[in-house]
């Protein structure tokens, strides 16, 4: 227990370094500091438990071989030398008391090595008790070329994040066809991210199936099912090493493809005035970059992968409004050919989407032309516009 109730605190340090200036731009930090200070009394309850469980039980044991101590030493002086020679009186008195300090150092050191097991269970849940090995281990082979097409089909889908919560996406029943500009918009909960994670299949389905050009997801690899998506984050990922290396991993493309990526994600004078360019080395995360730099070095990677299927949660989010214009255009003539899903916070950005899906509670409320959406006086998708204050009425 004192190694599971310290990994909260550990994380929460963790959290707390990543994101120390805005604890302190909203005024936080007394917040968090209960917060650890919670954690932390927790922590302490059950590393002192423990401690004192030990000298309890070390306390027990110098009591039991005191006591077989004593029933030695009796025995060798009641016992006649005839029956007992006194060299093996003396063996006895001297193993009666090795036995004592070892067996006790033995029991002690069992205990904790079952109080550190966690470490060696959690190493052989990652290894063999994982949900994404298990789910890898029937699988069918694609062509090389799939999708083609880009159609997604949700049948009757439903997904939990644990066994014990309830779902998230309840009963999803829609179909995209190839090449459409999907909008996905609802309330905080409503399901928008569940479904980015449902298609990447980061958590296997409870119920129902997703269909990509006629294929259920889950009856192919993990590897090849996410080589064929491509998604932009809110919050990019890019890793230590050069420019290049995040925009090109496996070095399958030209450095005049990858200049030519840049250039339309309007990043391109931003690397060039870099000191080595496209091998200048990043920071931890892209630290060097600003969150919406990371965002378009994210989509100049999607360019390059050219997939037919690309998952955009609020892509431009942290970019100015004259570059967020340029990229939306960039986005519609580069993906033109490619199936788009948009995750949307701010409604506008979406508005030119040849269909919107509005989600409620995990389940399609709306799915139709933003144009006949907006028209609907009953229309949630309506409301959310109206209160977004895009456009007037």
């Amino acid at each position: 227990m004192e190694d599971i109730s310290r990994s909260p605190c550990i994380s929460l340090c963790t959290s707390i370094v990543k994101g120390l200036g805005t604890i302190h731009a909203y005024d936080k930090t007394r917040n968090y500091t209960e917060r650890f200070k919670s954690l932390s009394d927790i922590n302490a309850n059950h590393f002192l438990l423990y401690n004192y469980g030990l000298f309890w039980i070390s306390n027990i044991m110098d009591t039991l071989y005191v006591i077989m101590t004593l029933i030695v030493a009796l025995l060798v002086v009641f016992i006649s030398n005839d029956i007992c020679s006194p060299a093996l009186k003396a063996l006895s008195l001297n193993f009666i008391l090795q036995l004592s300090a070892n067996s006790q150092y033995l029991i002690l050191s069992l205990i904790s090595v079952e109080a550190r097991f966690i470490s060696v269970e959690r190493l052989l849940e990652y290894i063999t008790g994982s949900e994404e090995l298990e789910a890898q281990l029937k699988v069918d082979p694609v062509s090389e070329d799939w999708p083609q097409h880009g159609v997604i089909t949700f049948l009757d889908y439903k997904m939990r994040y644990r066994q014990n919560l309830p779902v998230v996406l309840n009963g999803l029943q829609l179909h995209i066809r190839a090449g459409e500009k999907i909008g996905i918009v609802g309330r905080t909960g409503s399901g928008k991210s569940s479904l980015a994670v449902a298609l990447f299949r980061l958590v296997e389905p409870t119920a129902g199936s997703i269909l990509i050009d006629g294929v259920d997801i889950t009856s192919i690899s993990l590897s090849n099912l996410r080589t064929k998506l491509s998604i932009i984050p809110q919050d990019p990922m890019l890793f230590t090493g050069t420019v290049r290396y995040n925009l090109d991993p496996f070095n399958r493309h030209s450095d005049e493809e990858i200049w030519a990526a840049l250039e339309k994600t309007y990043m391109k004078d931003t690397i060039c005035g870099l000191e080595r360019k496209l091998q200048a080395e990043l920071a931890d995360n892209g630290g060097n970059f600003s969150v919406g730099q990371r965002q378009l070095i994210s989509l100049s990677r999607a360019l390059l992968r050219n997939s037919k299927i690309i998952l955009l949660d609020e892509a431009t989010a942290s970019i100015d409004a004259e570059t967020d214009a340029l990229v939306q255009i960039t986005i519609r003539e580069a993906f033109r050919r490619s199936t788009v899903l948009t995750i949307a916070h701010r409604i506008h950005t979406v508005l030119q989407a040849d269909r919107i899906l509005v989600l409620n509670h995990g389940q399609v409320v709306e799915f139709d032309h933003p144009d006949v959406l907006k028209q609907r006086p009953d229309s949630l998708f309506a409301s959310l516009l109206t209160a977004s204050n895009t456009v007037a009425f």
